[in-house]
């Protein structure tokens, strides 16, 4: 070979070698190219035990997901204060990017002691009360705020982060009354997710009383098949159901940018 061109190609290796190494580097940008939706809430949106299921998961196959990818962040046993103050919000919202979506649910856990057990609930209210505690099991003094408080807290830093929130009102637990009319919630959580919206501009679907017509419809024999374990925790086919249901309401939503990622609708949704 000629003794001036190998100066040139091997220069030129290392150029192919610098690319690749930077290609192998660089993360792929087409998942940035697409919106995501996120979703937070406890276990009645995402429940990972054999047997049971959230609607978060059933959720997927109504999206394009070749236009927008799903992540389900719920977790289990959260309320809207801990999912907050043990630090998952601040994971999402590191992730969040200008033109996202965040779907929010939470409520069933939010009641009970505020500084010894779980020690997660929240103020009841939408309000700017505070209470200061002492958590028994570790000494630390937090300050408590109300359900409305920590909703309004998510959709704001959603908002300052460029993304669209919707908020979603708790599914209804398997509870009736003596004239087999499911129990909803309109008076404390679900009344107060719908007032955290309004209060931020945010998205509503009230999924308590769209999931509720359809448990009223049915009755309590046919819906106890949705709870194996308990009253509050579907199976994959109460999931469903609910999934379809949020689905519903958020086709119903006037001019919610999200709806353009759903799939055609086929026929009758139920």
């Amino acid at each position: 070979m000629n003794r001036f061109l190998l100066p040139l190609l091997f220069a030129g290796v290392l150029t192919l070698a610098t690319a690749s190494s930077l290609f192998a580097q660089t993360p792929s940008t087409s998942e940035n190219a697409i919106p995501t939706l996120f979703i937070i809430g406890d276990s009645t949106v995402k429940n990972p035990l054999q047997g049971l299921e959230g609607w978060g998961d059933a959720i997927a196959p109504y999206f394009d997901t070749t236009r927008i990818r799903i992540e389900n962040c719920a977790l289990g046993g959260r309320s809207s204060r801990s999912y907050l103050t043990e630090g998952h919000w601040a994971k999402v919202l590191a992730q969040i990017k200008p033109g996202d979506f965040v779907l929010m649910q939470f409520g069933h856990n939010d009641g009970g002691p505020l500084d010894h057990g779980p020690a997660r609930a929240s103020l009841k209210g939408v309000g700017d009360e505070t209470k200061t505690v002492t958590m028994q099991a570790t000494g630390k003094v937090e300050v408590v705020h109300t359900y409305g408080w920590y909703m309004r807290h998510y959709i704001l830093d959603a908002k300052s982060k460029g993304a669209i929130s919707i908020v979603v009102s708790p599914i209804p637990r398997n509870i009736w009354s003596k004239e087999n009319r499911v129990l909803t919630n309109e008076r404390d959580y679900g009344g107060w997710a719908k007032e955290a919206a309004q209060q931020t501009g945010a998205y509503f679907i009230d999924l308590n009383h769209i999931i509720a017509g359809y448990y009223d419809e049915m009755g309590p024999l046919m819906v106890k098949n949705f709870f194996p374990g308990d009253h509050t925790h579907t199976s994959p086919t109460g999931a469903a159901l609910n999934a379809d249901c949020v689905v519903q309401g958020l086709r119903a939503l006037p001019n919610c940018p999200l709806k353009a990622y759903l799939k055609p609708e086929i026929g009758p949704t139920r």
